[in-house]
């Protein structure tokens, strides 16, 4: 068993941390920078972010290394420093987490390459899955206790992700962000992630879903995940309410209040690892993490319930047009049969 799955077997559900960027802008991040190179360039706030989800309660905090890999530093000409920024984002996040007496573990943040896949675009299967153990490789190296692969779109990068990952003997959590009309940008349902499950050479230990359009969209989804896949150890990480453009700034909507209801619904809906995404402060986590230890189980919330109490959803499925889809492919297949016959 590992640390992940000990540490749920004995706390029955675990609290993740909260944002990184919009915290990290907070303090000073200017857009266009690239957050990884702080972890060198200004670790006293770096570590800084970390101990103040430590100090709220989290049990896993995510390392600054969210688009720590080659193809996302190029764009920074860092792409010759992955090892170096990763084992450094994790020192930082180890050294946060010692200071607390109970058990902190460090999930090792993996987004996306920023690449398209071949055919769209000009990434190959092969230079993902290499562009994401080159970054494995120094998370392990660092003393990651977790592979945290978040806000992913498209099949073939979590595939690419999860073959990189084997072999390391740590758990690996896949997340992804179903921020269009209840999918994925690239299309892939919420229970579609549960059924790829058994495709991922490295099988995940956990699965759910992180960042997106809103908190009541996001429950959505994890419904749906539990729903179909009532065993699976399920993540939810919502940004904390409805992101607004306000002048110059993006303002998230979210009350420590409002996340508190999120934190007691998602448990209600299934999931056992429930964190914050984007604007969401160690002010609105504590309020999360007394949620968390209050909390008396309840039935699960249908979505009409959801929409009542965290708001409504921001990018509503499609219901109609993927009954239609689904039709139109059923009735391609059963010509198909009939012709073949």
């Amino acid at each position: 068993m590992s640390k992940l799955e000990d540490l749920l077997a004995r706390n029955g559900a675990l609290l993740a941390d909260g944002a990184t960027g919009t915290n990290l802008f907070d303090m000073g991040l200017v857009s266009g920078d690239a957050p990884e190179l702080w972890n060198t360039d200004e670790p006293e706030k770096i570590r800084a972010l970390h101990q103040s989800f430590v100090d709220a309660g989290s049990d896993i905090i995510l390392t600054n290394t969210f688009g720590c890999n080659r193809h996302r530093l190029k764009l920074h000409n860092a792409q010759g420093r992955v090892k170096e920024l990763n084992i450094a984002a994790v020192k930082l996040a180890r050294e946060a987490a010692d200071t607390v007496d109970r058990e902190v573990l460090i999930g090792g943040s993996i987004g996306p390459t920023g690449e398209l896949f071949q055919p769209l675009g000009a990434l190959s299967y092969e230079e993902g899955v290499a562009a994401f153990r080159e970054q494995i490789e120094a998370l392990a190296e660092g003393g990651a206790d977790i592979l945290w692969v978040e806000t992913m779109s498209a099949v073939e990068e979590m595939k690419a992700a999860a073959e990189a990952a084997e072999g390391f003997g740590l758990p690996l959590v896949i997340t992804a962000s179903f921020d269009t009309a209840g999918k994925t940008m690239m299309g892939l349902a919420p229970k579609g992630l549960g059924d790829l499950q058994t495709q991922f050479a490295c099988t995940p230990v956990a699965i759910g879903s992180n960042c997106g359009v809103g908190a009541s969209d996001l429950l959505a989804a994890i419904m749906d995940i539990t729903e179909a896949y009532p065993e699976a150890i399920v993540v939810a990480k919502a940004n904390c309410g409805i992101p607004q453009i306000r002048g110059d700034e993006v303002v998230y909507t979210g009350t420590p209040d409002l996340m508190a209801r999120y934190a007691h619904m998602a448990l209600d809906a299934g999931a056992r690892i429930i964190g914050g995404c984007c604007g969401t402060s160690p002010v609105h986590l504590a309020a999360m993490r007394q949620a968390l230890d209050s909390h008396q189980a309840g039935k699960r919330p249908e979505l009409a319930e959801v929409i009542s109490e965290i708001g409504p959803l921001v990018s509503p499925p499609n219901r109609e047009a993927d009954a239609a889809r689904a039709e139109s492919e059923g009735g391609t297949g059963r010509r198909r049969g009939r012709r073949r016959s």
